[in-house]
């Protein structure tokens, strides 16, 4: 096949180096992945010769060629390999233009939303010490403003996400809050409201809502299971490590009553998984602990884990021994992963799924998520926002409900978040899944959302390449498994 952009004639001029490419090894196998395709290629040894010898400097095309021959491959196979391997940019050259462009694209300025978070009500019911919304670091200014969201504002959102998501034939609606369940009765409201309008167009609704299980009842149950709304629980652990932080404005734990509420909704709602999701903090950080009790004592169907959002000047942000703690229970639970995955099991530890899920996908994200993108917030009142982490803050805002998205505001946010704006992604091989790490994150701590979240950038390096020799090891052993994932799609 014809890759490239230039003339054959130019090939027997050309001088070759290495791309921009990180290698690893699974199973055995030799592989790199190849950061401007954002896609993993396997080493034969003709391939890994190439690289060897550009290792060691530039080489001119007979030189490979040459090379290749003497480790026995025939003159024309010899060509093809340093064609396909410019192709994917294994190998790059001045003098040869690339097929594939390295850089992710902007989007385009109409890009159709594919989901909206609908913060339901401001309100919560807990006191966390380390909540995003509400604590020390917190950039909502929600004073003067609505602390729950009419029916008329809520119906409102629905028409906008159906009719600003083009042809879209499925689009998706998360709950939040505050406390979501604390305005349950719009909720239910909503969804029955959404089911009729997106009917009427032969479209369909998906939902889901994350929740601190404080409120869950039989009948909010039982409605979540008959219309399909997935659940995500925050929750951070077994009763003293949930405790820890996750208190009510008494300085009461809250895991008393939770447990038995959430026994009651892992064992009667059974049309979606039921996920977890924990917060890591100071002296929060026993991950292998935490997910023992929540996948094998409670039930739940997947667990992830984030390290708290913070400015970096909180008493609940975790040291560096308690990043290499954390890390060290990554790893090994990311080995239980694989083990599974080779006996044809699912694990439930969804920070390896979500990220082999993109490399089945090829992912090479132009911003690090559909935040302002194919996602928006919606706040109380109406306001848009890129993500329900900016819901309530008004220097964020990218319009109204009522009047549209703030075109210009958007563009802005998105240009200034895009990975080829951050200096400091531009040398870093993980880049393509990465792409400079969390918006509110990098407003929390550096005062800019297109920052790139520079303390995580050795953490998200070294649990990426766990990741890829994860990947690696399952397609060598037992590929057929990694299929259940080309498809997978993150939670929102």
């Amino acid at each position: 096949m014809n890759t490239m952009t230039t003339p054959a004639a130019d090939f027997r001029t050309a001088r070759y180096r290495l791309g921009e490419l990180h290698e690893f090894e699974a199973a055995d196998q030799p592989y790199v992945y190849l950061v401007g395709a954002g896609a993993i290629f396997a080493l034969d040894d003709g391939a890994r010769a190439v690289l060897d010898e550009l290792r060691e400097g530039e080489m001119a095309h007979g030189e490979i060629v040459s090379a290749l021959v003497t480790h026995g491959y025939a003159h024309g196979d010899a060509e093809e390999l340093i064609r396909e391997l410019l192709f994917v940019r294994g190998i790059v050259s001045d003098r040869i233009a690339p097929a594939l462009d390295p850089q992710p694209t902007a989007p385009p300025a109409d890009f159709p939303l594919q989901a909206l978070v609908l913060n339901i009500t401001n309100q919560c019911n807990l006191a966390c010490t380390y909540c995003y919304e509400f604590g020390a670091d917190k950039i909502a200014t929600p004073q003067g403003k609505p602390k729950f969201m009419t029916l008329e504002t809520a119906k409102s959102s629905i028409d906008f996400l159906l009719s600003q998501s083009g042809s879209r034939e499925t689009v998706h609606v998360t709950f939040f809050g505050g406390e979501t369940l604390m305005n349950f009765k719009l909720l239910r409201e909503v969804v029955l409201y959404a089911n009729d309008a997106a009917a009427a167009q032969n479209r369909a609704i998906t939902y889901s809502l994350t929740t601190n299980a404080t409120l869950l009842s039989d009948p909010i149950i039982e409605f979540l299971a008959d219309n399909d709304v997935g659940v995500t629980v925050s929750i951070d652990g077994p009763a003293d490590l949930q405790d820890h932080r996750r208190i009510y404005r008494s300085g009461k734990g809250s895991y008393e009553v939770i447990e038995p509420r959430l026994k009651m909704l892992i064992a009667r709602h059974r049309t979606r998984a039921i996920t977890a999701r924990v917060t890591l903090s100071e002296g929060v950080t026993d991950v292998l602990r935490i997910y023992r009790h929540l996948k094998d004592e409670l039930g739940f169907h997947e667990v992830g884990f984030a390290p708290v959002t913070n400015s970096g000047e909180q008493d609940y942000a975790i040291n560096g021994d308690g990043m290499s703690k954390v890390l060290a229970d990554f790893h090994a639970l990311a080995d239980e992963w694989l083990d599974y995955a080779l006996e044809n099991r699912m694990h439930g530890f969804s920070n390896v799924s979500e990220t082999i899920a993109e490399l089945m996908q090829g992912v090479n994200k132009s911003h690090p998520c559909g935040a302002g993108l194919g996602l928006l917030g919606v706040s109380p009142s109406g306001d848009l926002s890129p993500c329900h982490r900016f819901t309530d803050a008004d220097t964020h805002t990218l319009g109204n409900i009522e009047s549209g998205i703030d075109a210009d505001k958007r563009e802005d946010f998105l240009s200034r978040g895009h990975v080829s704006a951050k200096y400091e992604c531009q040398s870093c091989w993980a880049r393509p899944l990465c792409a400079g790490g969390c918006h509110h994150e990098a407003f929390v701590r550096y005062g800019d959302t297109g920052h790139a979240n520079l303390h995580y950038c050795d953490w998200i390096r070294e649990w990426t390449d766990t990741c890829l020799r994860v990947y690696g090891a399952v397609a060598a052993q037992n590929p057929g498994f990694l299929e259940r994932f080309a498809t997978r799609k993150a939670n929102a």
